[in-house]
């Protein structure tokens, strides 16, 4: 089976431009130089909540099309059927604007990360905090920088990302993937080496999301994380361990220990991936019926994550018929929090270097840990790097289902897998990458 580029373009302004902040007369809106110009103490933690705050304007769009494009969910949208189908990629269609959605969630990092520069400029030029603080603000600044390239560079892959934009109006460069990690991981480094510099005490204040973890210390943790998760994706096994010893990985640590995006009523945002149990509402995600279908007999993250529904669902508008009785059973309420990585995501992480390393009973031993908080018996598999490979994919598949960062999909590509997506009962195809924005091509070829 072949697969295929995504073409998604941006419609609407360039996505660069888009992120500039000009000045204005609105006190509800200050202008940007009342902030990076001896901005007082309060400015800077408005300028960190509206960095925390944007940091999860990615998750509804890439939870749901990633989860789509690695068959983890199907996309019910009575409304307008076309999200589902183009990003199954149906009978050959492939989205061609905006209105499918799939462009927000790199829109809305590169605003992050805009966020973030923002407040690395503030620093710059106060006085209002001490120098030992500044490297506090930094290195949160810079650590939530990595986190959201990232996103657009999983999405893009092989199309690469722009990752110097500090000027928005003098972009640099599209980096291919493997060297767009590498700068990803320079950044994190960054600010991993500011957050070693900035005390015992945040002088800033940041959401419940981060209870555990709101000092230098747990920040730096939060940083490590991070860097394991980009060094799986460069291959470099030694180097995710080496992060992991550093983060706040405990094998026999609670596996929902994490950093997390918070929700509330407005004027914050409700929990995007939040559907009431045995609705019918015009939108809601399903299932996908393999994650069923699959499922060892037992497993409780079936029964804990996958809600049974009274009646099927079912989608009649597509190339077939798609039905699933299942849908998300992960959030008790519209504010519940979502971990963007937790303890369990680095305990596979543990597991996969040391199977790739071939320190198989370490490898085990995590893997272990994952099946018994599942309610699964002990791995009785091959001892050989690709039998425990595919053991750890496969426990990946059910333990970060349906994560914002589109794990199974980035998983099964980054193993040349992606002809193990069940798209034959959908008639769809298995997406490799998105295609560059319109727009941030017509940057390059119009901007002067």
């Amino acid at each position: 089976m072949m697969n295929k580029i995504i073409y998604i373009f941006l419609a609407a302004a360039i996505i660069l431009s888009s992120c500039k902040l000009d000045d204005q007369l609105d006190p509800n809106n200050p202008s940007v130089s009342s902030v990076t110009q001896n901005a007082t103490v309060g400015q800077l933690q408005n300028l960190v909540t509206g960095l925390e705050v944007r940091s999860k304007a990615y998750i509804g769009t890439a939870s749901n099309a990633y989860g789509v494009f690695g068959r983890e969910i199907w996309y019910f949208n009575r409304t307008d059927a076309r999200y589902n189908q183009f990003w199954l990629g149906q009978g050959g269609r492939l989205p061609n604007s905006t209105f499918f959605g799939v462009d927000a969630a790199f829109t809305s990092a590169y605003v992050t990360i805009k966020q973030a520069n923002l407040l690395i400029s503030a620093i710059a030029n106060t006085g209002s905090v001490t120098e030992e603080q500044k490297h506090a603000y930094l290195g949160f600044a810079k650590t939530i920088q990595g986190y959201q390239f990232i996103i657009p560079a999983n999405s893009q892959y092989e199309n690469g990302i722009r990752v110097d934009v500090t000027d928005e109006q003098r972009p640099g460069p599209f980096v291919k993937y493997q060297p767009a990690l590498t700068a990803i991981r320079g950044v994190l480094e960054e600010g991993y080496s500011e957050l070693t510099q900035s005390g015992s005490a945040l002088p800033f204040t940041l959401s419940a999301g981060y209870s555990g973890l709101n000092t230098p210390a747990g920040l730096m943790k939060v940083n490590r994380a991070l860097v394991a998760r980009v060094a799986i994706y460069q291959k470099d096994w030694q180097g995710a361990l080496d992060a992991l010893s550093q983060s706040f990985f405990d094998i026999n640590g609670s596996l929902s220990i994490g950093p997390a995006h918070t929700f509330a009523a407005p004027p914050d945002t409700y929990n995007p991936l939040f559907y009431v149990l045995n609705a019918s509402p015009a939108t809601i995600t399903v299932v996908h019926p393999s994650l069923i279908e699959n499922a060892l007999p037992g497993d409780l993250r079936v029964s804990s994550k996958f809600f049974k529904r009274t009646a099927v669902l079912t989608n009649t508008q597509g190339e077939v018929p798609l039905s699933s009785q299942y849908q998300d059973n992960r959030w008790a309420t519209n504010v519940a929090p979502i971990t963007y990585i937790k303890n369990e995501e680095l305990i596979l992480i543990y597991a996969e270097a040391s199977a790739q390393l071939q320190q198989f009973d370490n490898a085990v031993r995590a893997v272990n840990r994952i099946r018994s908080a599942a309610g699964l018996a002990n791995y009785t598999g091959g001892l050989t790097t690709a039998a425990l490979i595919t053991e750890i994919l496969f426990q990946r598949r059910y333990s970060l289902w349906y994560e914002p960062a589109g794990h199974r999909w980035v998983d099964l590509r980054r193993y040349d897998r992606l002809s193990e997506l069940p798209v034959a009962a959908d008639k769809g195809v298995a997406f490799t990458q998105m295609a560059t924005p319109l727009n941030e091509l017509n940057w390059d070829l119009y901007a002067k």
